[in-house]
C-alpha cells in the first residue's frame, strides 16, 4: 500500500486532478503556510451567500431524489478550517472566498444557565435528512448543513478546537482582555522600533511601501494622496504617496485603503476626495470609507486608527495620520517662506483657519508672510513579527466588515484573509548563508517556514499535496509573492538606502521556550520593570547592553537613517501585545474590548518609580464620577498616594496641547468646542472636587508638585528672513505613556472617554517591554533599563529640554531633583517666562476672565499692528525698565535664552469662567460626550 500511495501521489497530473483533492479534502489553501496549517475541509450547504453558477447536480444538499427536501436557497461551496478563520470558497481550486469568518471573541452566553459558550453548535432538526450546526462569531451567525450527523459532531469540534486553542486561541481571553495574546515571551522574531516627528516616521514608511512586494494595507482617520513623504518637496517629486502607491500597484502589488468616512458638517478632512484621487491611480488599489452615518446610526464616533502595513511583515502605527500639517523635525520651525518643506495646504495651522477645499492642495491656505504654521510634535513607531501579524488581523477584520456593509456584492472589493506565519520564502534570492542562519533560529516556530509554497504563485506549476522546489524559482521571483527583506538590511535596488533599520535576519535563541498558557490567562501578571542592578538577578531571556549604548547605538549601520537629532530609535527585541479600542459599530465584534483603557490602568498600578505621558488630550474621571467613566485619572491618583504613604519617590509629567488644536480664537463665537474641550481638561487636572490636583492638594499640600505636574510645548522663529518673530503652540499629538524607562505604550488612543471606553472611536496601540536591558539610574541607585523605552525617552526629552546628545547623562535619572527639578521644571519656568515676556501670549496665567482676555487682545492688536489668533507676533522692539528709563531690544536677544521647547501648562488660564456651551451656541445642543 504504501509503494502504491507513493506511485500514485508522485504522478503529477493525477495529484493536482479535482477528483483526487476532493477525495482528499485539499485545496489552494491547504498548504498555503501564510494561513498557517491544514485543519479540516468539505464540502458543507449555506444559504447566506448569493447565488452560484449551477454547473452541475452536486449543488444539492442530499441524494434524495424522491421528493425536493433542499429549497434552492441552499448551496453548496467548499469550506476550510484555519487556526484564526472558517472560508467558504465555491470550489477547492479557488483561492478568493465567498465569505470568511474571524474568529473573535465568544458570543454572549445564550442564557441556558449552563455557561458555556462557543464557536460552533449542533442544532437539532426535526427532518432526519437534515444535519446542520451553527456558527456564530462576532455579530454574526451563519447556519450550515452537512450530510451525516458524525460530519456535524467533527465540524463543531474542529471549530471550536481552532477558536479556543492556545497560543493564539482568538476567542480565548488574553491579558487586558485583548483579541491578541503577548508576544515575544520566545525568539519569535517580535521586535519594535520608534520615531518622533514626522520626518522620521515618513521617510521609513516611504521606504517601507517601495520595498512591497505583495500587498499594502492602509488605515487612517484622514489620509492626503498628495502628501510628500520626503522633503524638501522639491527634490522629492517621486516622493509623493499617490505616486508611490501607483508605482507599486503597477507592479501588481494589492492595495487595501480603510478611510474614516466623517460627518462632513463637523469635520472638513474630505474624504470623498481622498477616495476619489486614489482610485483613480490603479485598479490594484481598493479603497472602502466608513460608517454609513445613516444606515448605522453612528454620527459621534471616529476611527481614528494610524495604520500601515506592508506585506504582513512590518507595521507602523502611532499618531501620525498620512496627511498635511504632520511633517515636522525636531527643530518645530514655524515659518517656511518661499516654501521649501511644506508645500500649499500642508503648511497647516489649523488654530488660524480650516481649509474648505483640498482640491487644490498646492495652493497656499495661509499667507506664511503673517501667520505660523503649527508645529506638530508626534510619536509612531514600527513593529515586526508576530505583533505585525495580530495588527494586520485587526485590519482584516475591520475591512471585510465594512465590505459587508458597504459593498457585498462588489466584485472588485474582496474580502481578505488574516495570515497566520510570517512567508519568508526560500524560493527570493536568498543566500546560503542567510538559509542557515535562519535555520539556526529555528526555535521561532512562528516565523519557520515548511517547504510550501505561496497561495499567489502559479498553481499549475505546484502540486497541492506533494511541495516541492520546482527549478529555476531562485531567479525569477513572482511579482506578487512576498519577498524576504534583505534589502532591509543592505542598500536598496534603486541604490537607496533603507531610511531606518529593520529587523536583523539572525535571531539568537535565548534558552527553551516559554510555556504561553500561565502567562496569557493571568489577566495581572505584568513583568514590566527591570532590576535594580544591585540585585544581581537577570531574567534568563534579557540581554544587557553595553552601558555606553546611547551614544554609539547604531543609527546609520545597517543603511539606516543617520539622525543626529534622534528622531530614529534603535531596533530592539521586546515582548508586546496588540491592544485595541473596537466594538459592534467599529469592527463587527460581539463585544466591545477596552484593552486599551486595561492596559493604561494597570501600567501605571504597577509603576515603581515614575511615569510620562504624552497626549493629545488628558480628560479623566476619579471613582465615582458618573460623567467622565475612564478611570487613567483614579490609577494616577491611586498610585500617588501609595507613593505618598509609603514616602517614596515618584514621579508622574504630563505633556498636552497648551490649547485644542480647533479653529476659532478663544473668546470667538464660533470657538465653543475649543473652549468645552478645555472645561473637561481643566476639570480633570485642577478644577473643581472631580479633578486630580484638588483631591492631592486636599490631602498631601504643597507637595503635591513633586509627584505630578503638567507641560506644554512652544516654539519661535522669523516668518521669513527680515520678517517678523513669530511663536506658535507645538501641538502634542503623539499618544504614548512610558513607564520606569522599561515599559512604553504607543498608539492612536487619546486619554479621553471617546478613545478608551471602546464603544465609542476605534483605536490600536501596541504595549512594548523591552527584553534588551541596558545600565541606567533610577531614584539616584542603578537600574537596567529597557533599551527601547529609555532610548525614546532620552530622544523626547533632549528635544523637549534642548538637551545635546553628549549631555544625555543629565537627564538619564528621571526621578532625582537634580533631572525633575533642577533642569526639567527649572527649563519649563524660565521658557514660559521668555514667551510670556516677549509675546504674552495666550493661554497664560495672567488671564482669568473672557473680558481680560479681549482687553489683552486689543491691548497686543494695537501695540503690533498684527496679530496671530493666539497672540503669537513679536513686537518690533522690546521695552524694558531700568532706573526710570525705558529700553528697547531685539525680541530675538531675549528668546535665545530659551532652551528646547517645554514650556508650563497655564493651569489659571480663564479661571474664572464656565467655558461649557451656552444655550445659544449649537453645541450646547450636542451631546457633551462629544468632547470628552
Amino acid at each position: 500500500m504504501q509503494g502504491y500511495l507513493n506511485h500514485f501521489l508522485g504522478n503529477m497530473d493525477i495529484v493536482n486532478s479535482q477528483e483526487v483533492c476532493k477525495f482528499l479534502e485539499v485545496s489552494m489553501l491547504s498548504f498555503s503556510p501564510e494561513y498557517g496549517p491544514k485543519l479540516k475541509e468539505d464540502f458543507v450547504m449555506v444559504k447566506h451567500l448569493p447565488k452560484l453558477p449551477k454547473n452541475d447536480s452536486s449543488r444539492k444538499c442530499c441524494s434524495c431524489r424522491l421528493f425536493n427536501c433542499c429549497n434552492d436557497n441552499w448551496q453548496k461551496v467548499w469550506a476550510v478550517l484555519k487556526p484564526g478563520f472558517l472560508a467558504f470558497l465555491s470550489d477547492p481550486f479557488d483561492t478568493q472566498p465567498l465569505d470568511i469568518i474571524v474568529f473573535d471573541v465568544l458570543p454572549a452566553s445564550d442564557g441556558n444557565g449552563d455557561g458555556r459558550v462557543s464557536l460552533a453548535k449542533e442544532i437539532k432538526d426535526r427532518n432526519p435528512l437534515r444535519h446542520a450546526f451553527k456558527v456564530a462569531c462576532g455579530s454574526r451567525s451563519i447556519k450550515l448543513r452537512v450530510k451525516s450527523s458524525s460530519k456535524v459532531k467533527d465540524w463543531v469540534a474542529s471549530i471550536n478546537d481552532a477558536g479556543l486553542r492556545p497560543p493564539e486561541g482568538w476567542c480565548h481571553p488574553h491579558r487586558f482582555g485583548s483579541f491578541a495574546p503577548p508576544r515575544g515571551l520566545t525568539e519569535d522574531g517580535s521586535q519594535a522600533q520608534w520615531f518622533v516627528d514626522g520626518r522620521a516616521a515618513f521617510e521609513a514608511i516611504a521606504s517601507a511601501i517601495e520595498d512591497a512586494k505583495s500587498e499594502i494595507f492602509i488605515c487612517g482617520w484622514w489620509l492626503c494622496p498628495e502628501l510628500y513623504m520626503r522633503r524638501p518637496f522639491h527634490t522629492h517629486a517621486s516622493a509623493k504617496l499617490d505616486f508611490l502607491l501607483e508605482a507599486k500597484a503597477r507592479e501588481g502589488v494589492q492595495i487595501y485603503i480603510l478611510l474614516y468616512k466623517e460627518v462632513a458638517l463637523a469635520l472638513k478632512i474630505n474624504s470623498v476626495y481622498s477616495k476619489r484621487k486614489l482610485l483613480g491611480i490603479h485598479e490594484n488599489v481598493r479603497v472602502l470609507r466608513y460608517p454609513d452615518h445613516f444606515s448605522s446610526g453612528v454620527y459621534f464616533w471616529s476611527h481614528h486608527e494610524k495604520l500601515v502595513i506592508v506585506d504582513y511583515q512590518i507595521c507602523f502605527l502611532g499618531g501620525l495620520d498620512l496627511c498635511f500639517g504632520r511633517y515636522d523635525t525636531a527643530e518645530h520651525k514655524v515659518g517656511d517662506c518661499p516654501p521649501n518643506i511644506w508645500p500649499g495646504k500642508d503648511y497647516y495651522n489649523p488654530r488660524e483657519s480650516e481649509p474648505n477645499s483640498w482640491e487644490d492642495t498646492m495652493k497656499d491656505e495661509l499667507d506664511r508672510g503673517k501667520y505660523p504654521r503649527m508645529p506638530w510634535h508626534d510619536v509612531h513607531c514600527a513593529i515586526w513579527g508576530p505583533p505585525c501579524r495580530d495588527v494586520a488581523r485587526h485590519f482584516v477584520q475591520r475591512w471585510n466588515y465594512a465590505k459587508r456593509n458597504k459593498a457585498p456584492n462588489e466584485q472588485t472589493i474582496p474580502l481578505l484573509m488574516p495570515q497566520h506565519h510570517m512567508v519568508i520564502p526560500h524560493y527570493m534570492g536568498r543566500t546560503s548563508d542567510v538559509e542557515i542562519e535562519n535555520k539556526n533560529a529555528s526555535d521561532s516556530k512562528s516565523i519557520t517556514r515548511h517547504d510550501s509554497f505561496l497561495s499567489r504563485s502559479s498553481y499549475q506549476d505546484i502540486p497541492l499535496l506533494i511541495p516541492q522546489e520546482p527549478d529555476g524559482l531562485n531567479e525569477s521571483p513572482r511579482p506578487n509573492g512576498v519577498d524576504f527583506p534583505h534589502c532591509l538590511d543592505q542598500p536598496s535596488r534603486g541604490g537607496k538606502n533603507c531610511a531606518f533599520p529593520f529587523r536583523k535576519t539572525k535571531i539568537e535563541p535565548v534558552g527553551p521556550d516559554t510555556p504561553m498558557r500561565g502567562f496569557v490567562d493571568d489577566f495581572d501578571s505584568l513583568d514590566l520593570h527591570g532590576k535594580l542592578a544591585s540585585d544581581g538577578v537577570a531574567h534568563p531571556a534579557i540581554k544587557n547592553i553595553d552601558p555606553e549604548w546611547w551614544e554609539t547605538q547604531e543609527r546609520g549601520d545597517k543603511g539606516g537613517l543617520t539622525d543626529e537629532s534622534g528622531q530614529v530609535g534603535p531596533c530592539c527585541s521586546c515582548r508586546c501585545q496588540v491592544i485595541r479600542s473596537v466594538s459592534q459599530w467599529s469592527a463587527g465584534t460581539s463585544q466591545v474590548e477596552d484593552s486599551i483603557h486595561s492596559a493604561y490602568c494597570s501600567l501605571i498600578d504597577k509603576a515603581e518609580h515614575f511615569i510620562y505621558i504624552e497626549n493629545q488630550f488628558f480628560i479623566s474621571g476619579l471613582s465615582g464620577d458618573e460623567i467622565i467613566r475612564n478611570r487613567v485619572l483614579e490609577a494616577l491618583f491611586r498610585r500617588i498616594m501609595r507613593a505618598y504613604n509609603d514616602k517614596k519617590c515618584f514621579r508622574v509629567i504630563i505633556v498636552i496641547p497648551l490649547v485644542p488644536g480647533f479653529q476659532g480664537g478663544l473668546d470667538d463665537a464660533g470657538a465653543a468646542s475649543v473652549r468645552a474641550v478645555m472645561h473637561w481638561q481643566y476639570r480633570t487636572i485642577c478644577r473643581g472636587h472631580s479633578s486630580i490636583l484638588h483631591n492631592l492638594y486636599e490631602l498631601l499640600g504643597p507637595k503635591t508638585h513633586d509627584y505630578i505636574s503638567f507641560y506644554g510645548l512652544r516654539a519661535y522663529g522669523k516668518l521669513f528672513d527680515g520678517g517678523p518673530v513669530a511663536s506658535s503652540q507645538v501641538y502634542v499629538h503623539s499618544k504614548i505613556m512610558i513607564v520606569d524607562d522599561c515599559t512604553t505604550l504607543i498608539g492612536s488612543a487619546n486619554i479621553n472617554d471617546r478613545s478608551l471606553l471602546g464603544s465609542r472611536d476605534s483605536e490600536i496601540a501596541i504595549l512594548i517591554e523591552d527584553k534588551e536591558l541596558v545600565s541606567s539610574y533610577m531614584g539616584g541607585k542603578p537600574w537596567k533599563a529597557g533599551k527601547f523605552s529609555l532610548s525614546l525617552r532620552l530622544s523626547l526629552w533632549s528635544e523637549h529640554l534642548g538637551v545635546q546628545a553628549g549631555e544625555m547623562d543629565q537627564i538619564i535619572d528621571p526621578t532625582v531633583d537634580t533631572t525633575y527639578k533642577d533642569i526639567w521644571m527649572a527649563t519649563a519656568k524660565t521658557n514660559t517666562t521668555i514667551y510670556q515676556d516677549v509675546f504674552s501670549c495666550v493661554p497664560n496665567d495672567f488671564i482669568h476672565s473672557r473680558a481680560a482676555f479681549r482687553q489683552s487682545i486689543a491691548f497686543w492688536k494695537e501695540k503690533v499692528g498684527h496679530t496671530t489668533i493666539d497672540l503669537g507676533i513679536a513686537p518690533k522692539s522690546l521695552e524694558s525698565y531700568q532706573n526710570g528709563d525705558v529700553n528697547k531690544g531685539d525680541p530675538m536677544e531675549r528668546l535665545e535664552s530659551i532652551k528646547g521647547h517645554l514650556v508650563s501648562f497655564p493651569l489659571d488660564f480663564m479661571l474664572k469662567e464656565d467655558l461649557r456651551p451656552v444655550f445659544n451656541e449649537s453645541e450646547y445642543y450636542a451631546s457633551p460626550q462629544v468632547f470628552h
